[in-house]
């Protein structure tokens, strides 16, 4: 599948920044995955990027950053114009809110595919009930040629609220590179704890026999870290017998990393908790946990719950957005509520006082990846979408 000039098809992505997240991270994921001779890439960042983009692998893949300005700046539909006859692209990809208008300037400068990604709710948004953001997605919409979202609960949300015709939705769960997050050591028996291949968190200085709690989340208000901290004090409260024990690991940088930590400092915990902030060894993170939670107020579909899964740990997720797509209760997880520390407490302490229960759910949570989420999955159906909106075949 060739240009008329001889090279792949180029899809521009326009995303709000490139730094670290999870869309982010899914991205990528997708460029660095996805074969070079099926199609080249382009990164659009409305505002800029970080070095966070040194992660993408190719070299043939140009970052343009717009500057955009906070609140309406009419100027960046001119320069999105711009970017768009600069580079040609045979397809945009859009991804959520955000940059869904940028389908507005790709249209007037002739770009034949048009593809627009649901990733999750904005932070004022977190169910999908703002009316503005319904009617600019029903404005814009018929400008898509195909929409993405990467949940059930988003899907739901753009046909039977936005409108958008079946035939032009098409989900896409994200993937994981199953292979960069191996379950330590050999699998232990029923009944035993897993095993782990070196100390857990040295830097942590947590015991040897730790039960070690965690989190790689961004400190911010949707992903709600105060609700997991808030369980863990919960739990040590109830259960004072863990207290040598029970520990508590949450990686990860943003606005609410202050307050978290001195949240557990006034409770008398801190001695008892890891914040290190940002961290770039995810998964040898993963690999020293016993547990993994999730305690987020809004998800589209979380590629840190398919990190764990894939390393081998049981999940405890709030039920939002696609987190119910990715555990299955009672089988690789825990579901509970939002903004529910009680409720999350009681989920913690069930695992702590089971090792069997987290060997098992962690297991099949690792089945699962290998079964239904890999990234060579994900990426052949991203090249199916693109194949189709672009009218070419491989």
């Amino acid at each position: 599948m060739k240009t008329t000039h001889g090279s792949p098809p180029l899809v521009a992505h326009v995303i709000f920044a490139l730094r670290a997240g999870g869309l982010e991270n899914g991205l990528v994921n997708l460029i660095n995955r996805m074969p070079p001779e099926r199609y080249r890439h382009a990164v659009v960042c409305l505002k800029d990027h970080d070095e966070f983009a040194a992660r993408i692998q190719r070299d043939d893949v140009p970052i343009l950053d717009l500057h955009k300005k906070d609140g309406h700046d009419l100027p960046l539909y001119g320069r999105l114009w711009a970017a768009f006859r600069h580079l040609r692209p045979a397809i945009v990809h859009t991804r959520n809110l955000v940059a869904l208008e940028a389908q507005i300037p790709a249209l007037a400068a002739g770009v034949r595919g048009r593809v627009h990604g649901e990733h999750g709710w904005d932070v004022q948004d977190l169910n999908g009930s703002n009316r503005r953001h319904l009617w600019l997605r029903r404005l814009v919409g018929p400008l898509v040629q195909r929409f993405v979202p990467l949940s059930a609960h988003s899907e739901r949300y753009l046909l039977e609220q936005v409108g958008v015709p079946a035939r032009k939705v098409t989900r896409i769960v994200n993937g994981v590179a199953a292979e960069r997050f191996p379950p330590p050591g050999p699998p232990a028996p029923l009944g035993v704890a897993r095993r782990r291949d070196r100390d857990p968190l040295p830097e942590a200085g947590f015991p040897p026999d730790a039960l070690v709690v965690g989190t790689v989340l961004r400190m911010e208000t949707v992903k709600d870290p105060m609700n997991l901290a808030r369980a863990f004090v919960a739990a040590l409260a109830r259960r004072p017998d863990l207290w040598p024990r029970l520990r508590l690991a949450m990686v990860g940088s943003g606005r609410l990393h202050d307050d978290v930590r001195a949240y557990l400092r006034d409770t008398g915990t801190d001695a008892l908790a890891w914040l290190p902030g940002h961290r770039d060894d995810t998964p040898e993170i993963l690999r020293a946990l016993d547990l993994f939670v999730l305690p987020s107020r809004a998800e589209g579909i979380s590629n840190t719950i398919l990190e764990a899964m894939a390393t081998g740990l049981p999940v405890i997720a709030t039920r939002v957005g696609g987190n119910p797509d990715l555990v299955v209760e009672g089988e690789t997880g825990t579901l509970v509520p939002p903004e529910n520390p009680e409720a999350l407490a009681d989920a913690i302490l069930a695992y702590a006082a089971d090792p069997a229960l987290r060997q098992r759910h962690g297991a099949r949570a690792r089945e699962l990846v290998e079964e239904r989420y890999t990234l060579d999955r994900m990426v052949q159906q991203y090249m199916d979408v693109y194949d189709s909106v672009s009218g070419t075949r491989p």
